[in-house]
């Protein structure tokens, strides 16, 4: 995936939460755009989560993405 994609995700009007996938296994959630900042090359990004971590990764390590409304799936009873 390229960095203009990912950036892409992240400017949307309205943001939709999403998710990357990276080749290494990891799978990267993105909840809201200000959760999330880039390097100033653009090569990297830092994501912050909910419960105060955070995480770099490199744009090239992306897979695929993975769209969401920020909510869980419920099951079917």
């Amino acid at each position: 995936m390229t960095t203009e994609k990912v950036r892409e995700l992240h400017q949307a009007r309205p943001f939709r939460p999403f998710t990357l996938h990276l080749a290494d296994g990891r799978r990267v959630r993105v909840v809201s755009p200000e959760f999330m900042n880039f390097s100033p090359s653009d090569r990297l990004a830092h994501v912050f989560h909910d419960d105060d971590r955070s995480e770099f990764f490199d744009h090239l390590l992306v897979l695929s993405v993975e769209l969401g409304n920020g909510r869980k799936r419920r099951s079917k009873r």
